[in-house]
């Protein structure tokens, strides 16, 4: 046989499709063209927003799923993205560091009502009298409720990296280019993954502020679930939050399925352990296009291009902890040129922000900002509290699981994606009913969304664990409070960090939300600065919007600093594995 006949032989077979290639195309192209269908709607002129308003009619709702389906996807994109950069540039410069992380502090504590007040004439002006500009504003409105607690999730696991796997880095001469695709990014990826499952939930529950915009006098009710949600609370009809609420299981349920599902299974590979797991996680819709020939063969030009890159011998900077100059005076030097322009910055900043609210506002208006935020403080630390207390111990046992993470995994998205918003006939019926408390019942609605990200860490950093430590802790037969001390919480306590963190956070954003609650004609106001935000951007007053976003920044920045940040740097420093 010649050499060509035998290569045909060879090659025919492994490109001639199958039965699971069929029913991969069928999947693939169908995504593509929902895709281009809902892409069409984007690009119609701003007035087709009023001529066809959103309609409570259940059979619209399959369009407005796929619409707001499209941009929480593209959010979540543009989030990884961010995540990628942002987050290896803060953990491998020591001076970038300085400044990213408090910034992430700040960015995370910025209220999603904030970034819409500023943000929705930027990109109305960008695309005028179209409706791409108002998309884009959503997008971006959902990329602030994701990108953050991402971030932290790689940033943490990027510094966690076990000692011994960076010394097998460095004994290999791999360059910073090579350690970033080959250590620092497989060894994140499972916990990276969780977070985004935890962000792609955490979109919607601020879902309904960023489809139904409402800025002063600037008005935008983008075609979505989120928008169909605040009509239905607006009309007080049951039946239509009912719909809502299946069209959001439906999709949570697709996607879980269609995306997360595959990839957690294909990121059990990177889990760091040196004994094979009891038991991996499966997917249906990996092992179909797995089983396919030629689409697994179209795709190998992107793998070689993939390891091209990733073999790329580029230099970048080497992993300096915090803190660490080796003494050397020009370090001492430049640390102390870099903290006096970051302070500069900052108290230009500072000033700028002083004259602008000072024209409008008077000490005593500054007082109220404070007195609300040390209110949503009290709150924020109880609801944590409570999380903690209750979600740690059911995140360990779910995470030590793999197959019941599995059956878990989407019931936790979904009630991670449940907005407030759903919850306010149930909470207002009961205060109003009873002659409660607003300043109490209204309280954990905040915690209703924010709580998963403890959940969501716990597990994947219960679902990290390495397998060959638990079975230490076996041989030395280590039960019961012991077992919780010294082994499991010491090991998934980075990863409880980073939820609490993001949890905290959201907490900060869900305020607004969850301190005014309305059904109909009804409204309840619980004192608090999520409260007075929220008022504040309705009413259209600028300075009072910006003092309670300062306000928020700086509570949320001070919490952080004075007792996640320490608790972040004990994990690290010694509650690392390896």
């Amino acid at each position: 046989m010649r050499l060509q006949d035998f290569r045909s032989a060879a090659i025919g077979p492994a490109l001639r499709p199958n039965v699971w290639d069929i029913a991969a195309l069928i999947l693939v192209v169908g995504a593509m063209v929902l895709i281009v269908y809902g892409g069409e709607q984007t690009t119609a002129p701003l007035s087709d927003l009023e001529r066809a308003p959103v309609s409570l009619d259940p059979s619209h709702l399959p369009l407005y799923a796929l619409r707001t389906t499209m941009r929480m996807l593209l959010a979540i994109v543009c989030s990884t993205i961010f995540t990628f950069i942002y987050a290896a540039v803060a953990a491998k410069s020591r001076r970038a560091e300085m400044v990213m992380i408090p910034l992430l502090d700040i960015l995370q504590s910025v209220p999603i009502l904030g970034f819409l007040t500023f943000t929705v004439v930027f990109f109305m002006n960008l695309f005028p009298g179209q409706v791409m500009g108002a998309e884009l504003a959503s997008v971006f409105a959902i990329f602030t409720s994701q990108a953050w607690n991402m971030t932290f999730s790689m940033y943490q696991s990027m510094r966690n990296v076990p000692k011994d796997l960076e010394e097998a880095t460095q004994s290999f001469h791999l360059s910073g280019w090579q350690r970033f695709w080959r250590l620092d990014v497989p060894f994140a990826m499972p916990g990276l993954i969780w977070n985004a499952m935890m962000s792609m939930s955490g979109g919607w529950f601020f879902v309904v502020a960023s489809e139904a915009i409402t800025v002063g006098n600037t008005t935008v009710t983008l075609p979505g679930v989120g928008s169909y949600v605040a009509m239905a609370i607006q009309q007080q009809n049951l039946g239509a939050i009912f719909y809502a609420i299946l069209a959001m299981l439906f999709v949570i349920i697709a996607y879980d399925q269609l995306l997360f599902r595959p990839i957690v299974a294909w990121a059990d590979k990177f889990r760091f352990e040196q004994t094979a797991s009891g038991e991996a996680p499966t997917s249906w819709m990996l092992d179909l296009f797995r089983r396919t020939r030629a689409l697994r063969a179209l795709t190998l030009p992107f793998a070689a291009v993939n390891r091209m890159v990733s073999n790329l011998r580029i230099s970048l900077p080497k992993l300096s902890p915090a803190g660490s100059n080796k003494g050397s005076r020009p370090s001492r030097l430049v640390d102390a040129l870099w903290v006096a322009v970051i302070l500069g910055g900052a108290a230009y900043a500072a000033w700028l922000t002083y004259r602008y609210l000072s024209a409008s506002l008077d000490l005593s208006d500054v007082f109220v900002a404070i007195r609300d935020g040390m209110i949503t403080l009290l709150r924020v630390i109880v609801l944590i509290s409570i999380a903690t207390l209750i979600w740690v111990p059911i995140g360990v046992w779910i995470g030590l699981r793999p197959k019941l993470a599995e059956r878990v995994q989407p019931l936790a998205q979904f009630l991670a994606a449940f907005p407030a918003n759903l919850a306010f006939p149930v909470f207002v019926f009961i205060i109003v009913h009873y002659g409660l408390s607003a300043n109490i019942w209204l309280s954990p609605l905040m915690i209703l969304g924010t709580q998963w990200y403890i959940l969501f860490n716990v597990i994947a950093g219960a679902s990290a664990f390495p397998t060959d430590l638990r079975e230490a802790a076996g041989s030395f037969h280590l039960g019961g409070w012991r077992w919780w001390f010294k082994v499991i919480l010491p090991g998934i306590f980075p990863y409880y960090i980073t939820g609490a963190i993001t949890a905290s956070g959201g907490s900060w954003n869900a305020s607004i939300v969850a301190e005014v609650a309305s059904w109909g004609e009804t409204h309840l106001q619980a004192t608090g600065l999520g409260a007075y935000i929220a008022t504040a951007t309705e009413a259209g007053d600028f300075p009072w919007v910006v003092l309670g976003i300062a306000t928020m920044c700086i509570m949320v920045t001070l919490f952080n600093r004075l007792l996640w940040r320490p608790l972040y740097a004990f994990g690290e420093r010694r509650l690392r594995l390896g």
